[in-house]
């Protein structure tokens, strides 16, 4: 459970969250410290720079008498135990001092001497030192007050000390309630943040192949995480999309591919029971290849639209006229609308050209042409017209007379093996449609339909005019 906790984003964030924030109060109390105990020691260094100045006037005023004299004053004002003053002379010699029982261990620096004496009389020496024998720091003043005279003056440092152990309680207990703090807040902050990947990580055990339902609460906050559910959510909308498509697809292909077997294995039956009948196995023959061509037609435009789907269709583009070959196209099934009983008219925009690959173009309008056959009724009709829409666009129309087709299944006509409940049981594959529409984007072009049950039809195709090649 521990090693599962330590390896998850919140308690990677905690960490961060915890060491920043503690970090930052590390930095915030070293600066504190810094600035009181420069101000404490730039205190202490003024009051003995004042006793300084002091015995220098009192020298100069009343002699080494008087200095004596307010040695010994100060020092009982003070305390013995807190001050005390030294006269020297400059080869280190006290001729004159408060009473130092306390301080009778420090002695005068004769470094220091000869640096206020290097000076020219006018530079003070300062000194920290630890009285090892009184466990207590005490800060030192040299400076001249008089022709070789020295006045030695220490304050030792209580309130100093005091305030740095005070200082190091307060940090110890301040930075431990920190860090727990931190940690604590780090970590409440982190889950309450990652909550919305959590709910997508939950999600998304609940997806099987059986359940692309559940879906992420979005919170509307906009946010980034509720973007990222959004997002997840569009994409299981998209993949249960797919799968719900994949397993019509599947259903109809089952079917689709039945049928023709079903017909080669019956025929086969008929042939075997039929002795010495070669009529029986001529048509059986022919119904095998009739079928296997079926099926080789449907793979292939399978195949076909796989690849344009993928970018891989390897349409070969050029200019070409297009008025002519739909008018060569128009042309072929005359022949075949004359023969159902359907009146077949056709106005066509002459010298229109078009970049691109014009045997998928052919292949894709003879579609729509065919279609038109199969499924209207004798003595309907059919008309294409082929005009330039814009600046930028050529419109080719095909409509008819026909059934129509339902509005709820308009949008599903493009898509592979969709046939209407009617048309279930006519020839065809469910691909003629799907070719077309994946044909005309991959030339950069649209196709929709207007329709309604009993109404008729209009395929209406449009492809950029004189188009640069997109694929």
């Amino acid at each position: 459970m521990m090693h599962r906790v330590t390896k998850t984003v919140a308690f990677r964030l905690t960490l961060w969250y915890a060491g920043v924030f503690s970090i930052s109060s590390m930095v915030v109390f070293v600066l504190f410290y810094l600035l009181v105990s420069q101000t404490m020691l730039n205190r202490i260094d003024r009051d003995l720079s004042d006793k300084l100045s002091l015995f220098s006037a009192v020298l100069s005023r009343k002699g080494m008498v008087g200095a004596r004299h307010q040695a010994i004053i100060e020092a009982q004002a003070a305390g013995e135990k807190m001050v005390f003053f030294r006269l020297l002379y400059p080869d280190g010699e006290v001729f004159a001092s408060s009473s130092m029982g306390y301080w009778s261990s420090v002695e005068a620096d004769g470094q220091a001497l000869r640096q206020v004496l290097d000076s020219g009389g006018r530079g003070k020496m300062y000194q920290t030192i630890r009285v090892d024998s009184r466990n207590q720091r005490v800060r030192i003043l040299y400076g001249k007050i008089a022709e070789n005279v020295i006045l030695q003056t220490g304050l030792a440092m209580k309130t100093y000390a005091g305030f740095v152990e005070s200082f190091k309680t307060v940090f110890l207990s301040a930075m431990t309630f920190i860090v727990l703090f931190s940690a604590v807040t780090g970590w409440l902050m982190s889950r309450k943040a990652l909550a919305g990947v959590g709910k997508m990580t939950a999600t998304a055990r609940m997806i099987t192949g059986r359940s692309l339902s559940e879906r992420v609460p979005e919170t509307g906050t906009n946010d980034d995480l509720d973007l990222l559910a959004a997002t997840f959510n569009r994409m299981l909308d998209r993949i249960e999309t797919l799968v719900t498509n994949t397993r019509r697809m599947n259903d109809n292909i089952a079917h689709d591919l039945k049928s023709p077997v079903a017909r080669m294995r019956g025929c086969a039956e008929i042939a075997l029971v039929q002795e010495d009948s070669m009529e029986e196995y001529r048509k059986m023959a022919e119904t095998t290849i009739e079928e296997s061509d079926r099926l080789l037609e449907m793979i292939n435009t399978m195949l076909l639209i796989s690849k344009a789907e993928s970018g891989q269709a390897g349409f070969h583009f050029q200019s070409f006229d297009f008025s002519g070959m739909v008018e060569k196209a128009c042309e072929l099934f005359e022949p075949l609308f004359e023969e159902s009983g359907i009146e077949f008219t056709y106005h066509i925009t002459a010298d229109v050209c078009v970049n691109g690959d014009r045997g998928m173009l052919q292949r894709a309008f003879s579609n729509l042409l065919d279609n038109a056959v199969k499924y209207i009724d004798k003595l309907g009709s059919v008309s294409v017209e082929l005009k330039i829409s814009g600046e930028n666009q050529v419109e080719t129309s095909v409509s008819d007379t026909g059934p129509g087709i339902d509005s709820k299944d308009k949008e599903k006509i493009f898509e592979r093996f969709f046939r209407a409940d009617p048309s279930r049981s006519d020839a065809g594959t469910g691909l003629g449609l799907s070719l077309v529409k994946t044909v005309v984007e991959g030339h950069g072009g649209t196709i929709h339909v207007e329709s309604g049950k009993g109404s008729g039809s209009t395929f209406l195709l449009r492809l950029p005019y004189r188009n640069v090649q997109v694929i």
